[in-house]
């Protein structure tokens, strides 16, 4: 166990797509195994950020994903979603954090103190493994989802409202795995 406050980074992917579950991820890095490389997700090619997933799961004193599914984000909206989804990621972890430095402006309850960081992805290397976690898993279910429905070509966009996604959206119209609450979406049921 690192020596000092346990402090787990989490963040989260899925927050914009018009389609699909957001995922949160929650990482306690190990100061002894330091992994080379990490950074915000987005800023990342998609080889490199599965490369790092992967030695983020091997090197991680603990590491958890958390999912809230597309009736949730109805339900209770993104935000509220999302929070929920770092919860779960948090107190999925096998070992209790001390603290939990969350990317954003907004903090989940979680069982302990948890710190917004605005930009954190990019300046705190247990947020940027958390983040990089979260957009591989989201990633890997969105091509799991084009499987189930590939006429949305999910594997492309991953559920993002890009203009491809919006043609086929209103060639095929919703299915159920699309946030009916979310406008591109919500204009196409009138």
């Amino acid at each position: 166990m690192p020596q000092g406050p346990r402090i787990c980074g989490v963040d989260e992917a899925g927050r914009g797509p018009i389609a699909g579950p957001v995922c949160a991820a929650a990482v306690l890095l190990d100061p002894q195994r330091t992994i080379a490389g990490l950074t915000d997700s987005k800023l990342l090619t998609e080889r490199r950020r599965e490369a790092l997933a992967t030695e983020i799961r091997v090197r991680a004193f603990a590491w958890s994903v958390g999912w809230a599914s597309v009736e949730e984000i109805e339900m209770h909206n993104i935000l509220r979603a999302t929070m929920l989804a770092m919860q779960r990621a948090i107190r999925g972890l096998a070992v209790v954090p001390d603290e939990a430095w969350v990317d954003g402006d907004h903090c989940p309850d979680a069982g302990c103190t948890v710190r917004a960081i605005v930009g954190g992805d990019r300046l705190h290397a247990a947020i940027s493994a958390a983040s990089i976690l979260a957009k591989t898993a989201r990633d890997a279910e969105m091509r799991r989802l084009h499987a189930l429905y590939p006429q949305y070509r999910l594997d492309r966009h991953k559920g993002y409202p890009t203009p491809q996604h919006l043609e086929l959206l209103a060639r095929h119209g919703a299915s159920e795995i699309h946030r009916r609450t979310f406008a591109p979406v919500r204009a196409l049921l009138r």
